[in-house]
């Protein structure tokens, strides 16, 4: 029987979690956030927490996560959240939409979540707490690190390997082969055509040219 989901927080980004899930028949018990923000249709309700004690009410063999929220460069919330969790014996479910192609020889660890129209292909590993977003394509023997965000329309060919903690950017294209070292960024609408070094980003600058810096 599957535990009852608790989602943690409830921006953007959740709402797209919890429409998945509702389309699927898992209806969360409960969102955790500050303050709800914008009102959204997929979140209504919804009970929404504002204590963690509402959470640690109940033990991790009552209830699974949802990371809902958002991945930023820069930004180490996400992440340090999954770490908590899990350090408190917390998991966290995997969210995958049916509108998504994952080959049945690709590996999802835990919490990994493949939104609508992604591709995945035979061979792929993506890693713990990582988001492969809207219409991106992770081809052939790729392994994406724990903690990465594939941005929507991205485009991975095979057999690229990423460390912790990579953002590739928004319809950014990463050729054949290519390592990415953790925590760096792969800026909107870049082309990679050589390894990046860990903490390192590359972008297009005034659509033409795409400097490598630290």
């Amino acid at each position: 029987m599957s535990k009852a989901l608790i989602v943690l927080g409830a921006g953007g980004h959740a709402s797209v979690l919890v429409d998945i899930l509702r389309s699927q028949g898992r209806s969360p018990m409960a969102l955790v956030a500050p303050a709800m923000g914008i009102a959204r249709a997929a979140l209504a309700d919804i009970p929404l927490w504002h204590d963690e004690a509402r959470i640690l009410a109940h033990t991790p063999d009552e209830v699974e996560l949802v990371n809902g929220i958002g991945s930023l460069p820069g930004s180490s919330l996400r992440a340090d959240l999954f770490a908590r969790y899990r350090a408190l014996g917390y998991c966290f479910a995997r969210v995958v939409s049916t509108n998504a192609m994952v080959s049945d020889y690709a590996v999802l660890e835990e919490g990994a979540q493949i939104m609508a129209g992604a591709i995945l292909q035979a061979g792929t590993r993506i890693g713990p707490n990582s988001i492969i977003n809207t219409g991106a394509i992770v081809d052939h023997d790729c392994h994406i690190g724990s903690d990465n965000h594939v941005a929507p329309g991205a485009v991975l060919s095979g057999g690229v390997v990423t460390g912790d903690g990579v953002h590739i950017g928004t319809g950014a294209a990463v050729i054949q082969g290519i390592s990415i070292g953790a925590d760096a960024v792969v800026g909107a609408g870049a082309t990679l055509t050589r390894p990046l070094g860990s903490k390192q980003i590359a972008y297009v600058a005034r659509g033409s040219v795409m400097p490598i810096k630290q």
